[in-house]
């Protein structure tokens, strides 16, 4: 008899994420059989930027989540110079590199070590730790290296963040990354003092991280076969390398269907759309392509058949996966497959392909040479800004307003803003063609020992590092409150 198992919240992710599957008996085997990924708040970022200075948004849009805010605040600033016509000079390209650089190598050690690790090994027998299932931990005696790496980890990923307030002035709520550069100076002690810091770094990633992830691999090889979702993959690139209006980047933007090992296409925003069909959205609003694209919540009562505050965003009607998985394969770097193991092996070689990269960067920055141009956000225009964050491709789409709807201060006010996140794309529902988002997808035939104690589930939905901050916010406060369906908590 099929069973519906309801984890709310799923721990270990950013912000509240509810996941239901149904779990049945398949030629003899128990697996998952469907899935529901809700983001259960609503996010309000949208609604909250119109009528502002555009200039406001770098600022209040890095507010979305506290995990990725650069890349959120470079993606707005890239939208609006684009609007301008404005190109950053070379010095601000750099430092935006190196403090995202930072950000992501944070990033992944927080992913790796404190939010999926634990689904592995035995965990700490203090708080918050103590008190998991009786599942499959620690097939090895090998894998206590991992837990020795694990506390070492907690003092590398704060100096990561340590790293990016060097040039960026404090993580988060950072201030240096504005529209027209950056407004830190680099000199030879900065430069000097994050050279040190990225050298750590490095020495981790290499000694620790990347044998870790390795060795998590080996251990736990059939989830090589796990958890593989569409094997569609999206990333919209990112580190740009040049000062072009075409510039080569670190990360190439692209798309690959299926996973196909070489075939890696164009990729153009005019073919993505956002479906509401089960999101607690507007029907009016299905189907937009974010740069016309509206954020207009209805009462969930009025939609019984919707079941996330999540949009579907699709790409030519595709679900597509983004992530550094998703970003290794379309750059070449890795396409061993697609599946749990495979996330958590490409986002260790990335953090070393970013962090090497990073010393290239540091030693392109010229002193004295000028990192910002005036920019001024024109009425009536639009802009995007695309890039990577640590979780995926990252979109924000701005329009401003006439001459007639100034903001307050008399500049270029925000008519409609809009933002696709990595979650976004993952974590998205059932799109108006009842196809699953990619979360969903990499579910529904997962084997599950035990249905009371899905630690596949969490193995699966851990893996994509879902960030709900990014993808949801603004909590009614009436409501009554969920029980787990276990008193275990689910580390």
């Amino acid at each position: 008899m099929a069973k519906i198992t309801i984890i709310d919240p799923l721990t270990r992710v950013e912000g509240h994420l509810k996941v239901q599957v149904t779990i049945d008996t398949v030629e003899g085997k128990q697996q998952v059989t469907d899935a529901q990924c809700t983001g259960t708040q609503f996010r309000g970022f949208e609604k909250i930027m119109v009528g502002r200075d555009s200039k406001d948004a770098p600022y209040i849009t890095q507010r979305i989540c506290g995990v990725c805010p650069v890349s959120h605040t470079i993606a707005s600033c890239m939208a609006i110079e684009q609007t301008a016509g404005v190109a950053v000079p070379a010095n601000a390209r750099i430092l935006r590199n190196l403090v995202l650089g930072a950000n992501f190598i944070q990033s992944h050690l927080l992913h790796f070590y404190f939010l999926s690790v634990l689904d592995y090994i035995t965990p700490p027998d203090s708080a918050p730790w103590a008190g998991s299932w009786n599942v499959d931990l620690m097939r090895s005696p090998s894998m206590k290296q991992i837990s020795t790496n694990f506390v070492s980890a907690v003092a590398m990923r704060r100096e990561a963040h340590e790293m990016a307030a060097i040039f960026a002035g404090r993580m988060p709520g950072l201030t240096a990354i504005q529209p027209g550069g950056f407004t830190t100076k680099p000199t030879p002690a900065i430069i000097g003092k994050f050279t040190d810091y990225l050298r750590k770094q490095i020495a981790f990633i290499n000694g620790s991280y990347i044998p870790d992830a390795q060795l998590l691999s080996s251990k736990y090889s059939d989830y090589h076969h796990i958890g593989r979702g569409p094997g569609n993959l999206i990333a919209f690139g990112g580190f740009e390398q040049d000062d072009t209006s075409n510039s080569d980047r670190l990360f190439k933007r692209g798309l690959v269907f299926g996973a196909k090992p070489t075939s890696v296409e164009k990729l153009s925003t005019a073919n993505i759309t956002e479906m509401v069909t089960n999101s607690w959205y507007a029907d009016s609003t299905n189907n937009a392509n974010p740069a016309a694209g509206k954020t207009e919540t209805v009462d969930p009562a009025t939609k019984p058949a919707a079941y996330s505050w999540i949009k579907a965003p699709r790409y030519s009607n595709h679900a597509c996966e983004g992530g550094p998985l998703a970003r290794m394969w379309v750059n070449g770097d890795y396409r061993a497959g697609v599946s749990v193991m495979d996330r958590h092996v490409a986002r260790a070689y990335e953090a070393k392909k970013i962090a090497d990269e990073m010393l290239v960067w540091l030693r392109q920055l010229k002193e004295g040479a000028p990192a910002y141009t005036p920019c001024v956000t024109p009425f009536d225009k639009a802009g995007e800004g695309l890039t990577e964050s640590s979780r995926g491709a990252l979109g924000h789409w701005l329009t401003t307003a006439s001459s007639a709807n100034k903001a307050p201060n008399g500049m270029a006010a925000i008519a409609n803003y809009q933002v696709i996140t990595p979650t976004c794309w993952n974590a998205s529902p059932k799109d108006t063609n009842g196809v699953h988002g990619p979360m969903e997808q990499a579910l529904i035939g997962t084997p599950v020992s035990n249905a009371d104690q899905p630690i596949e589930v969490l193995r699966v939905v851990h893996s994509f590092d879902p960030c709900m901050s990014c993808a949801v916010h603004v909590l009614h406060p009436d409501g009554t409150p969920v029980t787990i369906f276990n008193a275990q908590p689910t580390f």
